[in-house]
């Protein structure tokens, strides 16, 4: 049907769906059980936000709309998740390590830090769990205790002294 034949108010404008977390293109997506876990209640809780859906027929639309370009996107990382069991032996920093180190120079020279790498979607700074893809978490990957991770802020390069792996 020509355009010209359909009323203005009949439009309606696609959702805005918000995208996930970034994941750098052929990166695995590797999840740790928790994070897994995590993202199957996610989507359990958007088919359960989704049957809850009220208001005129085009907010419904809308909404369903919007719900099932969430779960589409959801869905997607269900099914490229690569679970990654914790290790006993901590060694060395790895995926699921909880890391505690120093910083040796730059503007928090002598403040301890510890955080856990996770996931991209488990990811969370207030939790103290960062992303295996941010920088500061690739710098401290394959560290041992006592070895020490440069990691580039800006167009400084910090050092960061591994003092305890989990």
């Amino acid at each position: 049907m020509s355009r010209g034949f359909v009323k203005e108010d009949d439009q309606e404008e696609a959702p805005f769906v918000p995208p996930r977390a970034s994941l750098p293109d052929g990166v695995t997506n590797y999840v740790t059980p928790r994070g897994l876990q995590l993202l199957h209640q996610e989507r359990s809780d958007l088919e359960k936000e989704r049957t809850l859906i009220n208001g005129s027929d085009m907010e419904r639309r809308r909404a369903q709309a919007e719900i099932d370009g969430r779960l589409a996107l959801l869905n997607e990382r269900i099914v490229t998740a690569r679970v990654v069991e914790p290790t006993l032996a901590n060694d060395e920093v790895r995926f699921g390590s909880t890391v505690t180190f120093l910083h040796d120079d730059g503007p928090q020279q002598g403040t301890e830090r510890r955080f856990t790498i996770v996931g991209v979607d488990e990811a969370s700074v207030k939790e103290q769990r960062i992303a295996f893809t941010a920088p500061i978490a690739r710098a401290v990957i394959g560290k041992r205790i006592g070895e020490v991770a440069e990691f580039r802020l800006g167009p400084a390069v910090l050092h960061l002294s591994i003092k305890q792996i989990q």
